[in-house]
């Protein structure tokens, strides 16, 4: 079962002190008391009490042989702080799910002094043989050289396939992933010419990228492409240079926030009034996306949500608040670790060759396997906004078996 961080008390040296006041205070009584009677007098001399047995005070955890050691890397103060506790319940919830006494998880603050570096050394050091987390692609790139020196596996929370590989593995939900789903989707649907509005930065590069190779892949053409940055007016003069092509598809690659921003300003464009609108998996992140009225007849790939409404019930009533999306992420984290628990022995290393078998594993999210480097490649279905919710269109496969 889960448990906290704590250090070693310092019982034994408080009853010790204790016992050395007493021993003061009894020497002070013979010297200050009346004098000493005749030799005969004397009662015969106490045995002395044995010596206390002082065994060694070790560092870090409690040692436990017959569970699994497990590390949860996450934030727990900070600008994070929230999503990390959502983690963290997260697994609490698993292991009491799967009722498993296989697994010991101590959690670590990549948010406190030190950060991430100084959570995996004591995690490292406390004897942990796996590692969940961190979350963040930066704290990954930190930890994975000192888990891979020390052979332990890191199951991060990211979603940057660069941080990927020689023992980090990638939970997170990939962005080339999404794109190329809804793109097929859409192929097969009839379209064949599309656009691209991409947000700046390492996310948008990475979309830009998936866009232009998923449609070629599906015999498309990506007739424009074009970004935006949070200047007042970027946004507006990017899609004026969209509208001048004759898509029928534009994928909004940031935030369903702005899609909203962007969809009315799109349909205003001679090609946009009848263009279908296509999404990546960051809508999904939306709790309200299917009653964002502006978005309607939207297409956007994620992973299934048949369990997650399950998941966000259970998850309210035990913590009294809404878990945050990627929380799943640390839940089925738990249910892969207990799964390859059944044939690890408790206190060798953590068995990385199980996690790259081909049939995968299952999850709330649906089915996920890792590849040879390191990603997680998931399952995904294709959802449409519709009447102030959404409706899946093309469902998840719910295997790889076959592929």
């Amino acid at each position: 079962m889960a448990d906290a961080r704590a250090s070693a008390q310092p019982g034994l040296w408080n009853m010790l002190r204790t016992a050395a006041m007493g021993a003061t205070l009894f020497l002070a009584a013979c010297v200050s008391g009346p004098r000493t009677a005749p030799e005969a007098e004397r009662p015969a001399p106490a045995e002395r009490p044995a010596p206390p047995v002082v065994r060694p005070i070790t560092p870090g955890l409690p040692q436990d042989v017959e569970r699994h050691r497990i590390a949860l890397l996450v934030p727990l103060t900070g600008p994070n702080a929230g999503v990390g506790r959502s983690l963290q319940n997260a697994t609490q919830l698993a292991v009491l799910d799967t009722k498993s006494d296989a697994l010991r998880i101590t959690t670590y603050d990549t948010g406190a002094v030190g950060g991430a570096i100084a959570a995996v050394q004591q995690a490292i050091a406390d004897g942990n043989r796996l590692i969940l987390g961190p979350l963040l692609a930066e704290e990954a790139r930190e930890v994975a050289p000192i888990a891979r020196r020390a052979h332990i596996p890191v199951l991060s929370f990211s979603n940057d396939a660069g941080v990927a590989g020689n023992g980090t593995f990638i939970l997170g939900y990939v962005p080339s992933q999404s794109i190329e789903r809804v793109v097929n989707y859409a192929k097969r649907s009839g379209i064949t010419d599309f656009a691209g509005l991409i947000p700046t930065g390492l996310y948008g590069e990475r979309a830009s990228t998936a866009l232009l190779r998923s449609v070629e892949q599906a015999g498309g053409k990506v007739l424009a492409l074009e970004t935006y940055d949070a200047r007042p007016g970027s946004m507006a003069s990017a899609i004026a240079k969209i509208g001048r092509s004759p898509f029928q598809a534009v994928l909004l690659a940031g935030s369903a926030n702005g899609a909203v921003s962007a969809a009315p300003l799109i349909r205003r464009a001679p090609s946009g009034k009848t263009a279908r609108l296509l999404g990546t998996e960051l809508w999904n992140t939306d709790s309200a996306i299917g009653s964002r009225a502006a978005l309607s007849g939207a297409w956007f790939a994620s992973v299934p949500d048949n369990y997650y409404r399950q998941y966000a019930t259970k998850y309210r009533a035990r913590f009294g608040a809404a878990p945050y999306r990627l929380s799943t992420l640390g839940y089925d984290a738990v249910l892969l670790t207990v799964r390859i628990a059944r044939d690890w022995r408790p206190g060798t290393e953590f068995p990385e060759r199980r996690l790259v078998e081909p049939e995968g594993f299952a999850g709330l999210d649906g089915a996920f396997r890792f590849g040879r480097d390191g990603v997680a490649e998931r399952a995904l279905e294709v959802q449409e906004i519709r009447g102030g919710t959404t409706a899946t269109v093309s469902p998840a496969p719910p295997n790889f078996k076959g592929n």
